[in-house]
């Protein structure tokens, strides 16, 4: 139900009252002509618009208006802005732009646009090379729909060049999953701020409309306020369309399995009975990694689908599963909004997402074209753990920020990321964030070359981020909630995004309407515990130096010389890893304190060595120094070399004890380590092929730099071991 009765807001003169004198009801009409589009768009010829659909049309077309509509997945939100698209291009208003996050959202789109009769077109990452006939077809009229990602909006030439004609030609302007442009939001990101710029240079009577599905009272308060940014228009000119947020067609339910083993045999048993085909949610890259590698030893069709998948594997994967080619993707929430299957049958979550708003979102994905589709969650002790970790990179604190701004403004010219970052420790994906909301408040501008300061006086908001950082606990222990609830699923998730509608469902574990099933074969069980208990995962190799490492007096610069590297190296588990990932995260844990190599480690180890390192022709084994676990490295080295017979040939001496930060990009890492230690015997080490022990890796600067000292003083060859791969 809409939030507001509709009004009609003080507008151009659009045409549509209907006067004494006709005896017309212009709007009867305007609604009939929008139905006909409507069924050309979904290709039923008996197809109705919604009355909330029809109130946001008529809102946009009749009135100008500026609308925000949250209606649950499938509701039909991307049909209401192809028909006011389509009704405000019949009575010759310029183009549509629509800001869209995902490139598998604007493919979407654009196939539902050619539905309607309505020519769309994008520029994004994967078509620079049309980019300029696009903006051209802009121009002449030709195009009806431009999508763009919010990320566009501020690339220069887009921005200088483009973005102004477009602004002002511009017919109605669409906001698609709008809850990112608030912090408040589960998945907010800093460049859809930007749209706040543009709507601020719409002509009058340019009509918006923001849609999402998965805002609560205050997300969608913050957006609307957004909405009405040009001062002239209060928050009460916005129109907020808010719906009952029930999917009829979902079956929820939690299964709570004692071990990692459990839950993979859980997958690999029930999984082929769940309908047609589905999406198999995890928390980390390397799960989606591992776990579909799993699945697919076992028979089941499974695809990984990570942030780190090339964009051309994720089209064919996002294609696949579209036509029942596999199974399942298992993926991290880079598979989300914008992914559109309507008969998707399964959403399975391996781990649970750290809000339940996050998680109604990624559940959305299922049953918007079928009668039946099943969720199920599958919590993992370690869910909280990733959680903190994902909460420990948001936005820096106050020093380094003011670093930054105090680089780029003594700089006298614009500075590249890449440059900034060799001045700037923080990390590449913060240092980008902080660029970006900085950008938004003025405080610093891309342009050509890269990052450059405005002067403007900028205020670091540490009560609004703390405020976030508290919602985002809150949001955690209500997921916590949502696992242990013995009340109705999804009235929870409901109720959490503000759903004054919100009721007992009849179809989930809790209300009687699923009878999910909880056993599992305890061959599978030990199977699964089999390969989860395989220990050892690649150490890649560096192979090119940081950019910029003379900025930090570091004389180190282009493709590391092979003859300098380490081999492929082995650690026993990366911190994210579902089976030891466990062991070596509680190991490293705050607190643990230094210590001897856990005995389950030691032959996890030993494990690894076995079934690695028979062919290298190892002869010696030289320790890394630690001034942080001087107990464990010594141990783990000295254990090894008992356990291999070979001879623990030396132990690097650390030149400086003085606590390191980690939390910093690979430049300054480098930086900090390359003259840390030192090897204090080369000539116990020329002509060996050595096993480089440390007790874990985070960078892989500490094992490249002494790798290199090794190869420099004449090592054969030279094999890293760790422990842990990971923060």
């Amino acid at each position: 139900m809409p939030a507001e009765a509709p009004t009609t807001a003080p507008g151009p003169d659009t045409g549509l009252d209907t006067g004494p004198d006709t005896g017309r009801d212009v709007r009867a009409e305007l609604r009939a002509e929008a139905e006909e589009v409507l069924r050309r768009l979904v290709g039923d010829p008996a197809a109705a618009l919604r009355e909330d659909q029809w109130t946001a049309i008529e809102a946009l077309v009749a009135d100008r208006r500026r609308a925000l509509v949250v209606q649950r997945t499938g509701w039909g939100k991307s049909a209401v802005y192809f028909v006011a698209t389509a009704l405000l291009r019949a009575r010759g208003s310029g183009p549509t732009v629509i800001v869209s996050p995902l490139l598998a959202l604007m493919r979407n789109q654009i196939a539902a646009a050619e539905r309607a009769g309505v020519r769309a077109v994008t520029v994004n990452s994967t078509n620079a090379d049309d980019w300029g006939r696009v903006y051209e077809e802009v121009r002449a009229g030709a195009v009806d729909v431009l999508l763009v990602s919010p990320e566009r909006l501020n690339n220069p030439g887009f921005r200088d060049e483009v973005l102004p004609p477009l602004a002002a030609t511009t017919g109605l302007l669409v906001v698609d999953e709008a809850h990112c442009v608030s912090d408040w939001g589960h998945d907010f990101r800093p460049d859809y701020r930007r749209i706040r710029t543009l709507l601020a240079d719409l002509p009058d009577g340019i009509p918006v409309l923001a849609t999402t599905a998965t805002a609560n009272e205050r997300v969608t308060a913050d957006v609307a306020e957004q909405l009405s940014v040009t001062g002239r228009r209060t928050l009460e000119d916005v129109l907020v369309l808010r719906g009952s947020l029930d999917r009829e067609s979902l079956r929820l339910a939690v299964v709570r399995m004692p071990s990692h083993a459990h839950r993979l045999a859980w997958l690999v048993q029930h999984l082929p009975e769940l309908p047609g085909s589905g999406i198999v949610y995890v928390l980390t890259v390397s799960a989606a990694t591992d776990v579909a590698a799993h699945l697919r030893a076992h028979g089941i069709e499974a695809v990984p689908y990570t942030g780190q998948t090339e964009a051309g594997e994720r089209l064919q994967a996002e294609d696949d599963l579209v036509h029942d080619r596999v199974k399942v993707l298992v993926a991290t929430s880079a598979l989300g909004m914008g992914f559109d299957k309507p008969d998707l049958g399964f959403v399975v979550h391996l781990g649970a997402p750290s809000s339940p708003i996050a998680y109604y979102q990624q559940v959305g994905r299922a049953g918007r074209g079928i009668d039946n589709a099943e969720v199920v969650l599958l919590p993992g002790a370690e869910d909280r753990d990733i959680w903190r970790y994902f909460a420990s990179i948001g936005f820096p604190a106050e020093e380094d920020v003011r670093l930054a701004l105090g680089v780029l403004a003594d700089a006298g010219e614009p500075l590249s990321t890449q440059a900034l970052e060799t001045r700037v420790a923080l990390r590449r994906n913060r240092l980008e964030l902080m660029l970006k909301v900085l950008d938004v408040d003025g405080a610093v501008r891309r342009v050509r070359g890269g990052w450059q300061a405005t002067g403007q006086e900028w205020t670091y908001d540490a009560d609004r981020y703390a405020r976030v950082s508290t919602t985002r606990e809150v949001e955690q222990q209500a997921m916590v909630d949502y696992v242990t609830t013995d009340g109705c699923r999804l009235e929870f998730l409901r109720r959490a995004l503000d759903d004054a509608d919100a009721e007992p469902c009849g179809r989930c574990d809790n209300c009687g309407g699923f009878a999910v099933p909880v056993e599992v074969d305890e061959a599978a069980v030990a199977q699964a515990g089999t390969d989860l208990d395989r220990p050892g995962v690649p150490l890649a190799p560096k192979k090119v130096w940081p950019t910029g490492m003379k900025g930090l007096d570091v004389a180190l610069t282009g493709r590391i010389a092979p003859a300098e590297q380490p081999g492929v190296g082995r650690a026993v588990a990366r911190t994210t890893d579902l089976g030891w990932g466990g062991a070596v995260r509680e190991l490293f844990a705050p607190g643990s304190g230094d210590q001897e190599t856990p005995v389950p480690l030691r032959h996890a180890a030993a494990a690894v060595l076995d079934d690695w390192a028979r062919g290298l022709g190892l002869d010696g084994i030289v320790a890394m120094c630690s001034a942080s676990r001087p107990q464990l490295v010594s141990h783990l080295a000295g254990g090894l070399a008992r356990y291999t017979g070979l001879p623990l040939v030396t132990t690097f001496r650390l030149l400086d004890d003085a606590p390191t930060r980690t939390d910093v990009n690979s430049a300054h890492r480098l930086a900090q380590v390359v003259r840390r230690f030192e090897l204090p015997d080369p000539d116990l080490v020329a002509g060996r092929n050595l096993l480089l022990v440390d007790d874990r890796t985070r960078s892989g600067w500490t094992l490249t730099v002494a790798a290199r000292q090794l190869r420099r003083a004449g090592a054969e060859t030279v094999w890293p071991f760790v422990l842990a791969d990971g923060e």
